[in-house]
C-alpha cells in the first residue's frame, strides 16, 4: 500500500492536532504537531525573558536568534493517551505550551521568518519519506506543497472558542470565554497577514468545515479521503 504524505491547514482551536493525531494512529503514519513546535519556541522565550521592554508583546528578535540552536523540540509517544507528547530540550512541555499566556504569542514567534525557516526545515526533514501526517498553518503551501493529500480545516470563531474553552476547564486550567474568542480573532488575523507563510488554503486542498460535525464524522470523512489516494 502506497504511503502518503498528508498535509492538514487551518485556523487555530479547528481541532486539527486532534483530527492528525487519530488520523495518523489509525493509518500507522508518524503524526507532527507543527503547532506545538511554534508553541514550545513561544514556551522558550518566555521562560528566558525574551519578551517585554514598552510592551509585553515584544520580542527581542535579535536574542532569539542567536539562541535558535538551543532549541531542540521533539515528540515522544504516550503510551497513556496513545498520542505524542512535546519536549523541548528534553522537558515534557504539553501542557504548558497550551496555557493562554502561550496562546496569545504564538502567532508573533511564527510570524518571525527565522523561526519559520528553522522549524520548516526540520519538518520537511521529519516528513521526508512520506507515511506522515502533518498539521499546521502552512504545511501544504510551504512544506510539503507535493503533499498527495492537503485538507483545509475551518469552523466559526465562536464555535472554536467555545472548544478551546471546554478544552482548559477539562484540565483544570483558568478560562474566560471572551478572552479566548477575542484570542482567536487576533491570532486569525495576524495568521492570514503576516509576510511570511500566510495562512491561506492551497488550490488543491479540500475544505472541511467542522462546525457543526462531531469527531467520529471528521474521522469518516478523513479517512475515506486518505483511501482514496493509497
Amino acid at each position: 500500500m502506497k504511503r502518503i504524505t498528508i498535509a492538514i491547514d487551518g485556523h487555530s482551536s479547528c481541532g486539527k492536532s486532534t483530527m492528525a493525531k487519530d488520523l495518523a494512529r489509525d493509518l500507522g503514519y508518524i503524526y507532527v504537531d507543527t503547532g506545538a513546535m511554534y508553541r514550545s519556541v513561544t514556551l522558550y522565550a518566555m521562560r528566558h525573558h525574551l519578551f517585554g521592554g514598552n510592551d509585553e508583546m515584544d520580542i527581542d528578535e535579535d536574542a532569539l536568534r542567536s539562541q535558535m540552536d538551543n532549541i531542540s523540540i521533539t515528540f515522544r509517544l504516550n503510551a497513556e493517551t496513545g498520542h505524542p507528547d512535546t519536549y523541548l530540550n528534553g522537558e515534557c512541555v504539553e501542557t504548558d505550551i497550551r496555557a493562554m499566556d502561550v496562546s496569545s504569542r504564538v502567532s508573533i514567534i511564527a510570524a518571525l521568518p527565522f523561526v519559520r525557516e528553522a522549524m520548516v526545515a526540520q519538518q520537511q526533514q521529519m516528513g521526508k519519506d512520506g507515511g506522515i501526517v502533518m498539521d499546521g498553518r502552512d504545511i501544504g503551501t510551504v512544506v510539503f506543497p507535493d503533499a498527495e493529500l492537503k485538507v483545509f480545516v475551518t469552523a466559526s470563531a465562536e464555535v472554536r472558542a467555545q472548544r478551546r474553552y471546554d478544552e482548559l476547564k477539562s484540565k483544570g486550567m483558568e478560562a474566560d470565554y471572551d478572552d479566548i474568542l477575542r484570542n482567536v480573532q487576533e491570532r486569525d488575523y495576524i495568521d492570514s497577514h503576516r509576510a511570511v507563510s500566510p495562512l491561506r488554503q492551497a488550490d488543491d486542498a479540500l475544505l472541511l468545515d467542522n462546525s457543526h460535525m462531531t469527531i467520529a464524522e471528521q474521522k469518516q470523512w478523513l479517512l475515506e479521503k486518505a483511501g482514496e489516494l493509497m
